[in-house]
Order: C-alpha cells, then structure tokens, then sequence
C-alpha cells in the first residue's frame, strides 16, 4: 500500500470512527510507528502507537454539560494547550510462552509498523482481545479487505459482538471478521493470565482486560477513561463518547478511586503513549502518574 493510500484510509476511518460516535471530523496528524515493552512477571509487554487525534475544546466532546471555558482551565493548569484536546490511540502486546495476544488494533495506522519495530509479523499473533467495537479499536482487524492477523482468534464479549452486528457504521469489519470471532462471558478468563472485566457505560460489552503474571498486575481499562487530564480531574463530568453517560460517569469515578486505593498499574489506549503508568488521588479528584517502566 502506498505511503498516500495508507494516509487516505486513515483518514477515511477516522472520519468513521467520528460519524458513528456523532462528532465532527478531528485533525489528524502524521501518524509515527512507536513500541515500548517492559516485563510484567514472565510475560513481555509492548505498548503499540497506532495513532493520535486532536479535538477542538468546543463543548462537543468533554464536558458537555459545562462550558468550554471551563475545560480550558483544567487544561491550562495541566500545562496543556486550552483550545484542542489530544488523545492517542494505541494498543497493547502480550506474549507468552503460550502464544501472542494482540489488545485492541486501533484504526489501522501506524500499528502494523510498530509491530514491526517491536519484531512481530501479523501472522505470529494468536489472539486479538477487543475491549469493545468502536471503529478506532477494531479498524486495524482488516487491511485491504482482509483480516490484518490471518491466524488469530478475535474476542470480545457477547453482548459488545451483538452491539458490533448491530451497528452499520462497522458493518464492513464485521462482514470480514465473523468466521473468526470467538465471544465470551464478561469476566471469562480469555487467555492464559488474561481476564476480562466488565467496565459498562461506553458501549453495552464493553471490557477491560486483567494481566497477571506471578505477583504483578496490569490492567487495560480500554475507554473507561480519554483523557489524562480531564477524564482524571472530573471523572463525573459527561463524554460525548460513552453510550450510556451516567452509566459511563459511575463507572469511571469507581474504576479510577478502586485504582487509586490498589495503586495498580494500567494501560489507558487513549493517554499520550505509552499509556502506562498510576492513578493517584489528588484531593477530590485523580491524576496520572506515567510510569518509567517502558523503554
């Protein structure tokens, strides 16, 4: 695929990926193939960069009960800029002795590429976990009309694969993916050291995924948070986002406390990447700690 061709579908998904969810078109910019790993016990973690988009702060997509001005000053006090909102999109690789486990495939960017840097080829990888069916999570399954990963097994829950066969704006994902989709139980276990985690709000199956390995933890929290600014300083404050937004608001206030109180690490896709690292308490809220782990 062309360097331009490439370049268009993205774009093109992204677009998808906005239209389904009800908001305008948000910049892209040049996406850069990037893999962070580290160890979680005897495991091997790579985060994986698939891409990035930035909203305009225009009480469209955070706070939508409360003015633009007032998410300006949660960013500004972050040192952030106050008139765009940035969050990535990235993926997380698991492996094992037993096999390859790929979390979440973003919309097909740069994730191929950083695969690559990280010495794995589509065809190694032996299971695809889908924390839910948003077209920035499941568009890198299919390149060119084909499944992206041609030997893995593709998970997500019941309810999240009824909702996907549901939804017309990934019917085309669905349509190449289907003969391959294995659902499960919310709270199965779905690979060796894996659990899923009913996380509700975002989309009807949505999950999260539990890492364990040994006496170390990682849990991937999919879109119970966007982003690491005001997703952490008002957990209770509405996301154009989440399906079922007081649902979505409960769910992320007690994820975050629970976090915070546990002091375990997480891998948030949509936080400036690699994702990984703490929630910590501050004051009546949260805030993010990156951690140093990833190299």
């Amino acid at each position: 695929m062309t360097s331009s061709h490439s370049t268009t579908r993205l774009l093109a998904m992204t677009a998808l990926m906005l239209f389904h969810q009800g908001l305008a078109m948000a910049q892209m910019p040049a996406q850069q193939p990037d893999a962070k790993s580290f160890t979680l016990g005897k495991l091997d973690i790579v985060a994986l960069h698939d891409a990035q988009f930035v909203k305009p702060n225009d009480g469209k997509t955070f706070g939508l009960d409360h003015s633009p001005a007032e998410v300006s000053e949660l960013l500004k006090a972050a040192g952030a800029p106050t008139d765009t909102i940035t969050l990535s999109v990235d993926a997380l690789l698991v492996k094992s002795k037993d096999g390859v486990v790929l979390i979440d495939t973003g919309v097909g960017g740069a994730l191929q590429d950083s695969l690559a840097k990280a010495g794995i080829k589509p065809g190694d990888v032996n299971e695809v976990l889908i924390t839910h069916s948003h077209p920035d999570h499941i568009g890198g399954l299919v390149k060119d009309g084909k499944l992206a990963f041609p030997n893995a097994t593709i998970r997500m829950s019941d309810v999240e694969w009824d909702f996907a066969k549901s939804n017309k704006g990934v019917a085309e994902i669905v349509k190449i993916i289907a003969d391959h989709v294995k659902p499960f139980k919310a709270g199965a276990q779905v690979a060796p050291g894996i659990t899923s985690v009913a996380l509700k709000g975002h989309t009807p199956g949505h999950v999260g995924y539990q890492i364990k390995s040994g006496k170390e933890r990682l849990f991937d929290v999919g879109d119970t948070v966007h982003s690491s600014i005001i997703s952490l300083a008002k957990p209770d404050w509405a996301v154009a986002f989440d399906g079922d937004k007081p649902e979505g608001e409960q769910n992320r206030a007690r994820t975050l406390a629970a976090l915070a109180k546990d002091h375990e690490m997480i891998f948030a896709p949509h936080f400036p990447f690699p994702g990984i690292g703490y929630i910590e308490k501050d004051g009546d809220h949260f805030k993010w700690a990156p951690s140093d782990k990833p190299r």
